[in-house]
């Protein structure tokens, strides 16, 4: 699937050039979608890259999916999207540093913080995985500046990934599309057989 190139950061697995697809659309504040997300790392990161089983035939998308009954949906996103900027290969480990903190922007923990103050806790986090170097260009991606209503440097990257999933009619996490296709059977509960059958049936290259 497309994929505009501010965002090649995404390809969390296998070449871009690869013939098959699998975008894969989470929500950072999503339980399910940390489930999966251990299990992309674990099992289909290892079988995509090269040198594995389907290496230079399957890549593997990460598609931000914005839930917006979450408040701090918004904002979690926001801060993946910045490190893809300031530090392309660390988007996934921040990505998966993100999951395993989640409950810390579930809504009850962030109700009573304001956007700020989450941004803030957002770029500590980032500092832990970027290094202390970027953490100031992070943080800048993430300041509201221009008009009152214009956003970030993000906002931009953000109302892309929106659109897309609207496009595609994507409108929960965690949610598979194969080749372009949803693929319905495939559940955040899947481990190694479940995602190894799964593509043994349907890498055709």
């Amino acid at each position: 699937m497309a994929l505009q190139p501010s965002l090649r950061p995404l390809v969390i697995a296998g070449s871009a050039h690869a013939p098959h697809t699998l975008d894969i659309f989470l929500d950072y504040v999503c339980p399910f979608s940390a489930k999966m997300a251990l299990a992309i790392d674990s099992v289909l990161v290892p079988l995509c890259t090269d040198g594995g089983k389907y290496g230079g035939k399957v890549k593997v998308i990460f598609r931000p999916q914005v839930q917006p009954w979450h408040a701090s949906s918004t904002l979690v996103h926001e801060a993946g999207l910045a490190v893809a900027r300031v530090a392309p290969q660390q988007f996934w480990p921040f990505a998966l540093a993100l999951f395993k903190q989640q409950d810390e922007y579930f809504d009850i923990p962030t109700s009573n913080t304001t956007p700020l103050e989450v941004r803030s806790k957002l770029t500590k986090l980032a500092e832990s995985v970027i290094g202390s170097s970027l953490a100031n260009e992070f943080k800048d991606l993430l300041e509201l500046k221009g008009s009152p209503n214009g956003g970030n440097a993000v906002t931009d990257d953000l109302k892309y990934t929106i659109k897309y999933s609207r496009q595609n009619s994507v409108h929960v996490s965690p949610t598979v599309l194969w080749d372009g296709l949803v693929a319905n059977e495939i559940s955040s509960s899947w481990g190694e057989k479940e995602w190894n059958d799964f593509l043994t049936a349907k890498v055709a290259v």
